[in-house]
């Protein structure tokens, strides 16, 4: 990825209340806003161009990540109209700071996000696509520039809706993939910048053990997971269908064992050394 020097300003002085994003010799700004400053969001300037928005908040069902991908020539009156929506709780913009971004270009941005969003899996969308525009090459060419800036400033704004759960680590972790077994069960994984993350085709125990008592948080999580797909029974053991991060080690270690586990003794690299081995080593 492109090494890119950002600023932001916050007008108050605080990093969860309005703020604004720009990245040196982009022609692209980002504002962001919690809910309960939209009128401020709305009397902004920039508003009055054409651009892409993320709306974003909690499913009241399954309280997983759930979002909104849109565009509009205008975007305070296409802002306006989400007022009805009751699940998100903060917007982030994006728009030029020139006139040239016309329809066709957030036409094309608004697609490219919902594609990239849809891959990625970690937020449920309230829609999964969008009509997109044919652009001239050069156009399409400078539109995906323009992406990969939105794709850069999106986690320093809070959002991860188009970050890989399994993203490439900045340096190799010690002792590379990890392993987590309790009996036939056995899963790959390793830390991530937010916590860890288990890959797609590992698998966990099917049953739970006593201990889950105790942790009814740990039941709580595995059972979110069968009940959205994540886990699926197969020859007597969960597998995982798609890559999962987790705010821990442990958190992870739990799942797959059913029970209560110290992660940093639970994953092991493939000739045995412990989570905490590698770190003291470190």
């Amino acid at each position: 990825m492109t090494s890119a020097t950002i600023k932001l300003f916050l007008p108050r002085g605080d990093a969860k209340s309005l703020r604004t994003a720009e990245i040196s010799n982009w022609t692209g700004k980002a504002v962001a806003a919690p809910r309960t400053e939209l009128d401020d969001l709305l009397a902004r300037e920039e508003l009055d161009k054409a651009g892409v928005y993320i709306l974003i908040g909690t499913d009241p069902l399954t309280n997983a990540p759930r979002a909104y991908v849109g565009e509009a020539e205008v975007i305070r009156d296409r802002l306006k109209q989400h007022k009805t929506k009751e699940f998100w709780v903060s917007a982030i913009v994006f728009m030029g700071k020139d006139e040239n971004l016309t329809k066709a270009h957030v036409r094309y941005l608004e697609q490219r996000l919902l594609v990239e969003a849809a891959a990625v899996n970690r937020f449920t969308l309230e829609q999964n696509q969008a009509g997109g525009s044919k652009l001239p090459e050069s156009d399409r060419e400078d539109m995906e520039v323009f992406f990969s800036r939105i794709r850069q400033l999106l986690p320093v704004l809070g959002c991860d809706i188009i970050t890989p759960i399994a993203q490439p680590a900045a340096k190799p972790q010690p002792g590379g993939v990890l392993y987590c077994r309790m009996k036939e069960a056995e899963a790959r994984g390793q830390r991530t910048a937010n916590g860890f993350v288990v890959f797609q085709g590992s698998t966990a125990s099917l049953e739970d053990r006593p201990s889950t008592e105790k942790y009814p948080n740990v039941l709580a999580h595995r059972k979110q997971l069968i009940a959205n797909g994540t886990l699926v029974e197969k020859t007597g053991l969960f597998v995982f269908t798609k890559a999962v991060e987790f705010t821990s080690p442990s958190a992870a270690a739990v799942v797959i064992h059913g029970g209560s586990a110290n992660g940093l003794t639970a994953w092991k690299t493939k000739d045995g050394k412990s989570l905490k081995q590698l770190d003291e080593q470190g």
